[in-house]
């Protein structure tokens, strides 16, 4: 069972290879900005979902806000008609 005709030994040779090539110390410092960089694209993600949820509630409290004033000048405009 391996991963498109790849199997678990040839996964192992290659991971020994680049082990080999890189060094323990280089891979954990890739390992660690790979880290940080996937942290901060979650954390910007949020941010923006933050974002329009507020813009949402935003435009949704402007919208009701005029709803009310209209309604308070279409009052004021029957009361001064009568």
């Amino acid at each position: 069972m391996g991963f498109g005709g790849v199997g678990p030994g040839s996964l192992i040779l290659i991971a020994v290879i680049v082990l080999l090539l890189f060094g323990t110390k280089k891979l954990r410092n890739i390992g660690g900005d790979l880290g940080s960089a996937i942290k901060g694209f979650k954390k910007a993600m949020n941010d923006e979902k933050d974002s329009t949820a507020k813009t949402d509630a935003d435009s949704l409290a402007d919208k009701s806000t005029v709803a009310s004033d209209l309604d308070k000048t279409e009052e004021k405009k029957e009361n001064s008609q009568v």
